[in-house]
């Protein structure tokens, strides 16, 4: 359980210092968006019909969702570094807290919006089997670059 919870966030970190450094990341970052989609499609075995109105859908959804973590990151990365936690008074800390309280919520809000155009698109089932394709192709590439770290 705890590793379900743990997974977004080292996501997260990874995507965020994977895309935040050169120009040659921005390929790298359209090569595994690439890896995804292939991925998707094949595990959720999508109708042309299904797929013509779901990529939209769901590009849309993740481009907002990379913005709101990017810019979470942004800032978490500038304002929670160690010398600055250990200067940061109350009202600076309370203010840090609800901005990140509310890029939470922007963030669950963006994924009901989401689920409700899927709903719309996809049959439930599928929709489930997107969920499940997304965390199976997170791990695989988790795995890929751990794989890659220890050949270092």
């Amino acid at each position: 359980m705890k590793f379900k919870k743990i997974l977004p966030l080292l996501l997260l970190l990874t995507s965020f210092s994977i895309f935040a450094q050169s120009e040659g990341m921005k390929d790298k970052k359209e090569q595994i968006k690439a890896m995804k989609v292939s991925f998707i499609t094949s595990e959720l075995d999508l109708s042309t019909k299904e797929a013509q109105r779901f990529w939209p859908v769901y590009n849309s959804f993740d481009d907002k969702q990379f913005e709101i973590r990017h810019e979470k990151m942004k800032m978490c990365k500038t304002q929670l570094n160690d010398i600055t936690l250990n200067k940061i008074n109350e009202k600076d800390a309370l203010s840090l807290i609800d901005k990140m309280e509310d890029s939470e919520d922007e963030l669950y809000s963006l994924r009901k919006k989401y689920i409700k155009d899927l709903k719309e698109i996809l049959p439930a089932a599928k929709i489930l089997k997107l969920r499940k394709s997304e965390d199976d192709f997170n791990r695989k590439l988790l795995h890929q670059y751990r794989d890659k770290a220890k050949r270092k």
